[in-house]
C-alpha cells in the first residue's frame, strides 16, 4: 500500500498518475471528490486501485458516527484492503488524502472532530503503508 498526502491542490493526483504511468496501465480510481462512495466492496477490483479523497469520506462519516466509531470503521476497511492487496503479489493500492491539519484550528466542534479523526486515520494509514509520500507544490518528499 502507498499513501500519498499533501496540501489541497498541490498535485497529488497528477503525481500518482505520472509516477505509476496510469495512462498506459489499467486501473480503478475511486474519488470522493467525484462523489464516489468509499468502496467497501472489493468485488470487481482491478489489480491497481486508487482511493482519493480520504478526508472527504471521513467528513461524511463525521456527521453520522462518533469519532471512535469512524476510526474503528476505517481500520476495518483498511485491513480489508490490505488483505486484498496481499492476496496477489501484483496488486497495488494507493490512498490519496489531503492534509487538513495545518492552519487555524476550527472553532466549531464538528470541524475540530473531523480534523482530529482525519489525522488519526492518516496515522493508521501511514503505519500500515509500505510507502508514504508527501506532495507539496508538485514536489515529492518520501517519508517512508
Amino acid at each position: 500500500m502507498h499513501f500519498v498526502t499533501g496540501g489541497a491542490f498541490n498535485g497529488k493526483s497528477k503525481w500518482v498518475k505520472e509516477h505509476y504511468k496510469l495512462n498506459a496501465a489499467p486501473h480503478l480510481w475511486f474519488s470522493a471528490y467525484q462523489g464516489n462512495p468509499v468502496p467497501e466492496n472489493r468485488e470487481n477490483w482491478l489489480d491497481f486501485v486508487i482511493l482519493e479523497g480520504i478526508e472527504k469520506w471521513v467528513q461524511e462519516w463525521n456527521g453520522q458516527l462518533a469519532i471512535h466509531e469512524i476510526r474503528g470503521k476505517w481500520r476495518i476497511l483498511l485491513q480489508s484492503w490490505i488483505q486484498w492487496e496481499k492476496e496477489e503479489e501484483h496488486r497495488k493500492l494507493i490512498l490519496i488524502g489531503t492534509d487538513i491539519s495545518k492552519g487555524i484550528v476550527p472553532m466549531l466542534a464538528e470541524e475540530r472532530n473531523w480534523r482530529d479523526v482525519t489525522g488519526w486515520v492518516y496515522q493508521d494509514i501511514a503505519e500500515t503503508a509500505e510507502e508514504v509520500d508527501l506532495i507539496w507544490y508538485g514536489i515529492c518528499q518520501k517519508i517512508k
